[in-house]
């Protein structure tokens, strides 16, 4: 076992007194911040239990433990892993310290490298030597022959420390000679992980410079140092995640391998760079090429970004691989906007990251309600603005900011700010999660931000909600039989299962998918990529279509279970649960709609007659509370029931209906299924409105209803539902099939 493993072993034992001796660990030991890399933790609450970065460490000198390499590699990539990470470490006051005395923490392979060098100018070479195994104080040449494991002719020689690259600086007050070893490992903590960093776009490529140096100055040969940087980054990549490590490891022998043979080469280009940069998004679906043209088209200006092709991003894909691309390049021009960005070398997102998470149901997720937040934001910044750098704040309550600290001049931190009372209505959002304050309290976040709510704005469950949709393909493909013509528009499409059957039963149509929602949108748009499926989607409001395609260009608009969801969230005239807005939404398809032209409905259906009372008794302990809590919450109408025991109530048929929608659905969905009213018709008002609304030039070809199935099932264990006098009863029809012919 290496000597450092066994080290941090006693430290987990509690053996604390070794750590005055072995400063990397006590640094590391003793972090009192949080500083990790967002991207690939699970649960923040479980990260605060733990010291993410010693355990990082210890993984990395596993890895190393169990590969067969050279003694004198395994000695120098030891010593490289257990200091890289040390600028991370440290109580906060000695962390304050540090960055006084211009020790970069925020950077943390040159802050390391910084506190290395410290360590080795504060020790005498007899300490020094005697802190390490005896064979270590050979020259590591002697190593290679006492150990028979390198070719004859390969050397290790010692070398001047003068500079190391171009982040070297003389060391102040330590000797002027070291030896190559020592030499050797403040070059690799210097560049720790930029070979990986490189790959992923956040670095230049002149960044990795500095270790061809190592050739240069004949401390190693190309093929030395070839060897030691591949053990090095399986190490470092490694830790992060086997799989991760195979999927990179060709990459990583290529670029390595150009680095030890000296071959010039020009840096990326900065579009190359943030392509790498979306290499999460890009995976999930994004048309990188496509969206950078269509950008281009829109005064995207790329020359700026230019500014930043010496830069090295920090936390970047952590921050931003969320947003769409268009909020990313905003974003990326923002950053290139700040002032005297030729002395900068780095910027960091770490702000960004460290907000825009949060831990929900103890898992890790995208703060969402600040998320829709910065969208809002970045859409409101124009490309002219972004171009000349004067992109104003279109909010009181957000802003974002570029600042530096006063002992790191190279180094940028990009934050959005929020006013402290943004901050709160977001952490009494996050609070009214699960309790029946959540509309209100979205409500009020919305209204500060002037940002519209609307049904499909899910937050947490949008994945849910997009597969349960998906889960309805059987009684949707009865839609595609009342298709008419070539294009047709699905209004709210969901997961894109309409999308699919239209594409894949009906090639001769032109499917095209609308959703108010950005966040459903972009989801479609990606898998549309990865797919390569040729339906389109639109950004759009369904009470204005007008305003997204040409009015009499559309052969068939379907509303499937979406009406009901208009109807329930959005307000017309400043009211909610408003027929006004489903008639808007008709006659918005109507506008749209060609000669012969057809409307399909799906949605929630009211029973008639509405005088009949049904007896519900439920089966399970706490139904009673369920509809106390529902009846208190319901913001649709008032619900009536009357109590008659402990578990069983008489009730209006459609409102004991209405209540074992949402009951069907279980407490996970309660907060949101409590907001909607799925029937809100009954069949023969359903017939009179459509008549009413769109007048005699529409005829209804098709009006029929239906149990949809799965409610029996999913009821049959939890409540027995009775007519007025005890008899059980079947459920009445809860769904609704509707076509509309446009006949002139």
């Amino acid at each position: 076992m290496l000597k450092s493993l066994e080290a941090i072993e006693l430290y987990r034992q509690g053996k604390l007194d070794s750590l005055k001796d072995i400063v990397w660990l006590k640094y590391i030991a003793e972090a009192e911040e949080q500083i990790v890399n967002l991207e690939r933790v699970d649960s923040l609450q479980e990260l605060r239990n733990h010291n993410p970065v010693l355990q990082y460490v210890e993984r990395s000198l596993k890895v190393l433990d169990g590969l067969a390499v050279s003694y004198w590699i395994k000695d120098l990539v030891e010593e490289t892993l257990v200091w890289s990470e040390t600028a991370k470490g440290g109580t906060l006051r000695q962390r304050h310290r540090w960055q006084e005395e211009g020790i970069n923490c925020f950077v943390h392979n040159v802050g390391s490298a910084q506190l290395y060098r410290r360590h080795l100018a504060s020790t005498t070479w007899s300490d020094e030597m005697d802190s390490v195994p005896q064979d270590h104080t050979r020259d590591i040449s002697e190593h290679k022959t006492a150990n028979n494991q390198e070719p004859e002719g390969e050397s290790y020689n010692e070398g001047t420390f003068t500079s190391v690259g171009r982040m070297a600086d003389e060391l102040n007050g330590a000797m002027d000679i070291y030896p190559a070893r020592f030499t050797l490992v403040h070059r690799l903590i210097g560049t720790h992980g930029l070979i990986g960093q490189q790959i992923r776009g956040e670095v230049p490529s002149s960044a990795n410079l500095p270790l061809y140096d190592i050739v240069q100055e004949g401390l190693l040969s190309p093929e030395e140092l070839e060897r030691l940087l591949l053990t090095l980054n399986q190490c470092i990549i490694g830790a992060v995640s086997k799989d991760l490590w195979e999927n990179v490891r060709l990459e990583v022998q290529e670029l390595i391998a150009t680095i030890c043979s000296g071959m010039l080469y020009e840096d990326w280009s900065m579009q190359e760079r943030l392509r790498r940069m979306r290499s999460g998004p890009i995976a999930r679906g994004e048309d990188f090429e496509g969206e950078w043209l269509r950008l281009e088209k829109e005064a995207f200006c790329t020359s700026r970004l230019e500014l930043l092709k010496d830069i090295t991003f920090w936390y970047v894909e952590s921050a931003l691989q969320t947003f769409s691309f268009e909020q990313f390049a905003k974003i990326m021009l923002l950053a290139a906007g700040s002032g005297a960005i030729e002395t900068l070398n780095h910027i960091s997102f770490e702000p960004v990251m460290n907000s825009i998470y949060y831990d929900y149901k103890g898992i890790k997720k995208i703060n969402v309600y600040k998320k829709r937040i910065i969208e809002k934001y970045l859409t409101g910044l124009k490309w002219e603005e972004l171009a000349s750098g004067t992109a104003a704040f279109g909010n009181p309550h957000l802003s974002h900011c570029l600042y530096r600290k006063a002992h790191l001049p190279d180094t940028v931190f990009f934050e959005f700010n929020f006013s402290p009372a943004a901050e709160k209505l977001i952490e009494f959002c996050i609070e009214a999660e699960k309790s029946a304050l959540y509309e209100r309290a979205v409500l009020m976040l919305f209204d500060l931000f002037e940002l519209r709510r609307d049904a499909f704005d899910r937050f947490h469950n949008e994945d849910v909600y997009l597969s349960q949709m998906n889960g309805t393909a059987d009684y949707k493909a009865v839609i595609l039989e009342h298709i008419t013509g070539s294009k047709v528009l699905d209004i709210g499409p969901g997961g894109g299962v309409l999308l699919d059957l239209l594409e894949e039963r009906m090639p001769g149509v032109t499917p095209v998918g609308i959703d108010i929602s950005s966040n459903v949108i972009e989801a479609l748009q990606q898998r549309k990529q990865r797919e390569g499926r040729r339906w389109e989607v639109l950004q759009g409001d369904a009470l204005n279509l007008k305003h997204f395609v040409e009015a009499g260009s559309v052969d068939t608009v379907i509303f499937s279970s979406i009406l009901h969801e208009l109807y329930s969230y959005v307000p017309l005239n400043g009211v909610k649960f408003n027929h006004d807005t489903v008639a808007a939404a008709l006659r918005s398809a109507f506008d749209v709609l060609s000669p012969g032209g057809a409307i399909i409905i799906r949605d929630g259906i009211m029973t008639e007659p509405v005088t009949d009372i049904r007896r519900v008794r439920f089966l399970e302990a706490d139904g009673m509370k369920w509809l106390e809590r529902y009846a208190k919450d319901f913001q649709g109408r008032m619900i009536q029931y009357e109590q008659l025991d402990e578990h069983e109530v008489h009730m209006p048929v459609n409102d004991a209906m209405e209540f074992l929608y949402t009951y069907t659905w279980g407490a996970e969905a309660y907060v949101h299924e409590v907001q909607e009213q799925f029937g809100y018709f009954t069949p023969s008002a359903y017939a009179e409105f459509i008549g009413r609304t769109l007048g005699e030039g529409a005829t209804i070809e098709v009006l029929r209803h239906y149990l949809q199935e799965g409610y029996t099932e999913a009821l049959q264990d939890r409540v027995t539902v009775m007519d007025e006098n005890g008899a059980v009863v079947a459920l009445p029809d809860s769904t609704c099939f509707i076509v509309i012919r446009k006949t002139e």
